[in-house]
């Protein structure tokens, strides 16, 4: 008898992307998650059960044990300061792009640059690999807006096509990095439940590739502003 498997999705835009692939690796919930107002969601596979929570709790989860398997944007793993997880595959969903932008006209700065961003953690590790020296303003959303009322110079952020920074006098001005969601694993699972997450990784590896080579075609949707996923600008 097979042991009980807890895949943890976040939502808005990874579990609008996270669907097609788990289908194609096929789990399939059996009712829709996005239109529904469960949290936890049996599927065709009953050894298999989905929960959907906000993007910044799925590395918990994972971490803790309350799921085996976690879908999770780039951006919430550089922030994630635990260490009880494994990041296996790269599923190339919710892609956008970690960077900073400021306006669009140059303007002179005092010696140290206020950042208004949500990533408190990866904005100071970038700065001080840098060396330089920054204040951190902690923002949860409305990011462009910071330099506009004079909050802060720049701002840290998820850019997707960049239609909201360019409508608000913004500009890109750096790459920090390039974001995708990721699938992590509890770090026991693997061990205690090994044939069973390693053949749903197997199969999620599968249907990455297919995906890439055109075999079927994923949910694109548009971007949330929650977790990896935002992509919103």
């Amino acid at each position: 008898m097979h042991s009980a498997i807890t895949i943890a999705l976040s939502k808005g835009r990874i579990l609008q992307e996270s669907l097609p692939l788990l289908a194609q690796a096929g789990i399939r919930p059996e009712e829709d998650p996005l239109s529904s107002r469960k949290l936890i969601f049996s599927t065709n596979r009953p050894d298999v059960s989905l929960v959907v929570i906000r993007a910044a709790d799925v590395p918990t989860f994972v971490e803790n044990g309350a799921a085996d398997l976690g879908v999770a944007g780039k951006d919430v793993l550089m922030e994630y300061e635990g260490n009880g997880l494994y990041e296996p595959l790269d599923l190339n969903i919710a892609r956008c792009r970690m960077m900073l932008a400021g306006p669009e006209k140059t303007v002179e700065h005092a010696a140290r640059l206020r950042i208004a961003t949500k990533y408190v953690s990866t904005a100071r590790r970038y700065f001080a690999a840098q060396g330089v020296q920054v204040q951190i303003v902690k923002l949860y959303g409305s990011m462009e807006l910071a330099p506009l009322v004079g909050l802060a110079d720049r701002i840290v952020d998820l850019v997707d096509t960049g239609n909201t920074l360019r409508a608000n006098g913004l500009a890109p001005l750096e790459t920090i990095a390039e974001i995708s969601s990721r699938l992590i694993i509890n770090k026991a699972s693997l061990k205690m439940k090994h044939r069973q997450v390693k053949q749903l990784i197997d199969l999620l590896a599968v249907a990455v590739a297919t995906k890439r080579d055109g075999a079927f075609s994923g949910a694109r949707a548009e971007s949330s502003s929650e977790g990896t996923g935002s992509g919103k600008q």
